[in-house]
């Protein structure tokens, strides 16, 4: 097999986690594509001894650690993106929400980890302790499940309640979820893809952004097929069969720069 071919088959997962990251899905693919134009003019430095999925995301933090952009005003800058790429870098996730990223989200060791992020195990489990402190001091808030399989929201509920949050209602369909949210306080959005009567979750969170611009975390069992670049994505997405942690990531990344870019 080619190492583009390689690559290719963990590309999803690399966007996924560069948008939970960053926080945004046009910032979380440029920093990929840096990465694969950085393999592709020097394919000979991409090592595959960690393997290539662990070598990828190596590489990958390589790129993200030197991607700094030069000083400019932002009141003055016109261009929306250039505004929000900075910001988002002044405000660029600690080593602590990497680790819980990786771990909990992307499902690698902590010894994985630590090859990622080329330090030492000691600190990744260090990192991981205190973040998942810090996760559990933030800022309590109001959450929308829109999940059609009466288990799966069950266990969300369990899930985001046990985190401090509260859950402002459980919807099963498009009409269903976007009533709730306008009925609601809710201000964190999670959201299945496909819903009972056939309706999308992607189309109830568009009608649900045009009431507020709150933050929101897919759930899909098929994570790669929604990660196509043939739309507009999200910027955080958990798989199914979810862990716990990969909740508690996903929410507290969310919430993270929701905060943070608007203050």
């Amino acid at each position: 097999m080619s190492l583009s071919e390689q690559i290719r088959q963990y590309l999803p997962l690399l966007r996924r986690y560069a948008r939970a990251l960053t926080g945004s899905q046009s910032h979380g693919d440029a920093i990929v594509r840096m990465t694969l134009e950085a393999i592709v003019a020097a394919p000979n430095e991409f090592s595959s001894h960690y393997g290539t999925r662990v070598s990828l995301y190596r590489y990958f933090h390589r790129i993200w650690s030197s991607a700094n952009l030069p000083d400019i005003d932002l009141d003055m800058e016109e261009d929306p993106y250039v505004r929000d790429a900075h910001r988002r870098l002044s405000i660029a996730t600690s080593s602590g929400r990497q680790v819980l990223l990786l771990n909990a989200l992307e499902g690698f060791t902590l010894s994985e980890t630590a090859m990622i992020m080329d330090c030492a195990r000691d600190d990744v489990e260090m990192w991981l302790r205190e973040t998942i402190a810090e996760v559990d001091r933030e800022s309590r808030t109001s959450v929308l499940i829109i999940e059609d399989e009466p288990l799966i929201a069950m266990e969300l509920e369990r899930i985001v309640t046990s985190l401090g949050h509260h859950v402002s209602g459980i919807a099963t369909t498009l009409s269903d979820a976007v009533t709730a949210f306008a009925r609601s306080d809710a201000s964190l959005v999670l959201a299945d893809i496909q819903l009972a009567d056939g309706s999308s979750g992607i189309d109830a969170v568009q009608e649900i952004l045009a009431i507020a611009p709150v933050p929101i975390v897919f759930i899909t069992a098929y994570p790669e097929q929604l990660l196509t670049g043939s739309r507009t994505e999200p910027s955080f997405l958990i798989a199914k069969p979810f862990h716990e942690n990969s909740v508690r990531a996903a929410i507290s990344q969310s919430l993270y720069f929701d905060t943070l870019l608007a203050a």
